[in-house]
């Protein structure tokens, strides 16, 4: 079974505004998107920030690692001018900021453990550890308020590409729910989701195969897919059994898509 939000939107707003920014999450709102997926990695000191590239030159201007820059470094740089001169000006979150947003506005999240190469471990024990203790405040009293708001559990879902990440996570805070995320499926997929842990699959759309996604379904796993934009074969994919997707098209695929 399913608990969480069926459409998702990818880093915020999808192809609105930059990914990864709290602009990127007032976009997401604006088109009705109560669920999101984002990326955090750890800073020169310890830090978790939303961020998907290791390396600067694409989101953020300049040479340079997440790795080897200060939180406070990171959180003065501009994330938005690259995506157009309306954003200039957007910081790069920390994790606690972006978290906190979410949970006030009443967006779900599945929180993707993007660790830096030689950082997976300590990555995905902060990032375990951090979202346990966040989680477990009290909830805004508004949270669940708005009937026409399906934010499905409350608890956010861990997900990584990095097996070492999640075994990090599951053994720092195993009461946080994991999704192993595999670009194509390897043979031995479900001993390694087993081992993990995991409660579901997050995979490449452009590689599942409707056999594939019936033997993940009748395995007990939740299947999702990463990223689809073509309403067509979103329905496609949902005949197949997929339980739910991210999208950077928010603009044409709605929260109540079906």
């Amino acid at each position: 079974m399913w608990p969480y939000p069926r459409i998702i939107a990818h880093r915020g707003g999808g192809k609105l505004a930059p990914e990864n920014t709290i602009a990127g999450l007032r976009a997401g709102l604006a088109h009705g998107f109560h669920a999101v997926e984002f990326d955090v990695m750890l800073s020169q000191d310890g830090i978790g920030v939303i961020m998907h590239d290791p390396d600067f030159g694409r989101t953020v201007a300049g040479r340079g690692s997440v790795a080897s820059t200060t939180a406070a470094a990171l959180q003065a740089m501009d994330a938005g001018s690259w995506f157009g001169p309306q954003f200039a000006g957007e910081r790069v979150p920390l994790f606690t900021e972006f978290f906190e947003f979410c949970r006030a506005n009443r967006i779900w999240m599945n929180i993707e453990i993007k660790p830096a190469p030689g950082h997976d471990a300590a990555t995905g024990d902060w990032v375990a550890r951090k979202t346990a203790e966040l989680a477990g405040r009290p909830y805004p009293s508004t949270l669940g308020s708005d009937p026409e708001v399906d934010t499905g559990s409350a608890v956010p879902l861990l997900s990584s590409f990095s097996f070492e990440a999640l075994a990090a996570a599951r053994d720092a805070a195993p009461q946080i729910p994991r999704a192993y995320l595999l670009d194509k499926i390897p043979d031995d997929w479900e001993g390694q989701a087993r081992e993990l842990g995991a409660v579901a699959i997050h995979t490449n759309q452009k590689h599942l195969t409707p056999v594939m996604a019936k033997a993940i379904k009748d395995a007990g796993f939740g299947l999702f897919c990463y990223t689809v934009n073509d309403p067509e074969h979103a329905r496609t994919l949902l005949s197949w059994g997929v339980d739910a997707f991210c999208t950077d098209r928010i603009d044409l695929i709605g929260p109540a898509f079906a």
